[in-house]
């Protein structure tokens, strides 16, 4: 029998490539090993058949980031893998614009930025990139969020007012925001560094029952139609 080596050993021999070309290919989802796609190149291979895709092209692997419709109820921050029971190959939106080919690697160490409340949906991030995780950290306080809210019960003549500028939260006095209604039973609310919780006391502070809360978009990335429970890939090049 021989003896184990490294795929990226094996695929170097293949393709009679530098071993750092053949890492390239192994990363980015090109070869498989007895058919099924390996995206490792520490995977350790004797006598099994190891094959490289005939579209195969060298290009740096960029790490992950998924944007996720999250259903209301699920505590994606409770730990840090709390949504990869709903993350994987199968829930990927079928709708999905980008072309970035699914791979395993993808879901390993994806880290939930920007918090959402357990009782809210919407738009969440998960990202193996440490720009979007400094993106989403250190300046996520400047970052406009919006989001609807379904109230129940009337707001007084003065309500509107007040949800745009002159409510507290938490002992601080809260700096504008933009508020308008979207139809009879639902706010839309844009605003910057809201806290969870928030829009739930600013909307009791005028007399308003909140039914629900979906996160639309966190600066210039949207949830766009993707429905709840899917995700997608948010290409490189796009920016919060």
């Amino acid at each position: 029998m021989s003896a184990p080596v490294r795929l990226a050993k094996r695929v170097s021999e293949l393709a009679r490539c530098s071993r750092s070309e053949a890492e390239q290919y192994i990363e980015g989802g090109w070869v498989s090993v007895d058919g099924r796609v390996v995206d490792m190149p520490q995977h350790m291979v004797t006598t099994e058949t190891v094959e490289l895709d005939a579209a195969a092209r060298l290009a740096v692997a960029e790490p992950a980031t998924i944007l996720f419709h999250k259903p209301a109820g699920l505590d994606a921050f409770a730990t840090s893998d709390a949504a990869l029971a709903y993350v994987d190959a199968s829930t990927r939106w079928s709708e999905d614009p980008t072309e970035v080919r699914l791979l395993q690697r993808h879901f390993h160490r994806l880290t939930p930025l920007a918090p959402l409340e357990a009782d809210a949906s919407g738009l969440m991030v998960l990202s193996q990139d440490g720009r979007v995780w400094r993106r989403l950290t250190e300046d996520l306080d400047g970052i406009e969020q919006e989001f609807v809210v379904e109230v129940t019960g009337e707001m007084p003549f003065y309500g509107m007012q007040r949800l745009k500028h002159g409510l507290q939260y938490d002992g601080h006095t809260l700096p504008p925001c933009k508020v308008s209604w979207q139809n009879e039973v639902r706010l839309r609310f844009a605003i910057k560094g809201v806290r969870p919780g928030q829009l739930r006391d600013m909307c009791a502070q005028v007399g308003l029952g909140v039914v629900w809360i979906r996160r639309l978009r966190i600066g210039r990335v949207s949830l766009a139609k993707m429905p709840v429970g899917a995700w997608r890939y948010m290409p490189v090049e796009d920016r919060f």
